[in-house]
């Protein structure tokens, strides 16, 4: 089971592990936690009549096209987008919005879900949300919540029955090092790396997300359903912008894995893992 905030950010986040897994036979489940109500138009060819008016009827269509893409299952649970608040300072949120929401009220919605679909693995994003978006954020508060009390049969009665999740993992994608390669390809070739200006104000001391990674899964192969899921949501992703900046051959000949953090588990395992199941009876 993969947690997410928005619809779009399922392919931008571990997109081509969830389909190799789905590939080979697992049970996926994305469950988004808001229906992406007060997302932008990202992509300059969908600012068009009609669609900002219908977004989230629009965004609902897209994260079915997506989930297609990788082969996977996907459910909402219902929640409203806070957006991202902007200003200084930052106006509050608006009422009624998922990142408002009680943490209980959302955490039973989502052990909801957990019991009924009993997954042996989740992930989601860590204490930062990956980015500071507040749903991000809550996202990952109510997805430690239900990891935690989707096996106790006296948390939220009434949700079904009791499902012990064995391992929670945070998903990690921007890696300083991931970077770093990919532009030095594009210097190798003569170009311009779209990266340099990142990391030219990458500050050193800030530290790495490379170095909470401690699973790393091969999933080169599924790169193109991940890339096609994210063309899928045509309102939040340019297909000319900076996601499919690197040519596909040299992301899967340069780092062909995606980066995890097992942030909990109930099951014994061995640092680094290259399996998000490694401990897991079958």
């Amino acid at each position: 089971m993969a947690v997410h905030a928005h619809p779009d950010d399922e392919s931008s986040k571990g997109a081509a592990t969830t389909a190799r897994y789905a590939a080979e036979g697992h049970d996926v489940l994305v469950v988004t936690l808001t229906g992406g109500e007060r997302g932008d138009i990202l992509n300059p060819a969908m600012d068009r009549p009609g669609i900002l008016e219908n977004i989230a009827e629009v965004r609902r269509e897209e994260m079915a096209n997506a989930a297609a893409a990788l082969g996977v299952s996907q459910t909402w649970l219902g929640f409203v987008d806070s957006g991202l608040p902007e200003g200084d300072p930052l106006p509050p949120l608006p009422d009624g919005s998922f990142a408002t929401v009680p943490l209980d009220e959302a955490a039973e919605a989502l052990v909801r879900v957990v019991r009924d679909f009993r997954p042996h693995v989740m992930i989601t994003y860590d204490e930062h949300g990956g980015y500071p978006h507040p749903d991000h954020i809550r996202c990952h508060e109510v997805s430690v919540a239900a990891y935690e009390q989707s096996g106790d049969p006296d948390a939220f009665p009434g949700t079904g029955e009791p499902w012990t999740v064995s391992k929670l993992y945070y998903t990690h994608g921007f890696i300083r090092d991931r970077m770093v390669r990919f532009s030095d390809e594009f210097e190798r070739h003569g170009q311009e790396s779209p990266f340099k200006e990142w990391l030219d104000k990458w500050d050193p001391s800030s530290g790495d997300l490379m170095g909470r990674v401690t699973t790393q899964i091969t999933c080169g192969d599924f790169f193109t359903h991940r890339d096609d899921a994210l063309r899928a949501h045509a309102t939040q992703i340019d297909p000319n912008g900076v996601f499919f900046a690197v040519p596909l051959e040299w992301q899967q000949r340069l780092w062909p894995t995606e980066e995890f953090e097992l942030a909990q588990t109930r099951v014994t395992t061995s640092i680094p893992e290259t399996d998000l199941f490694t401990g897991i009876e079958e």
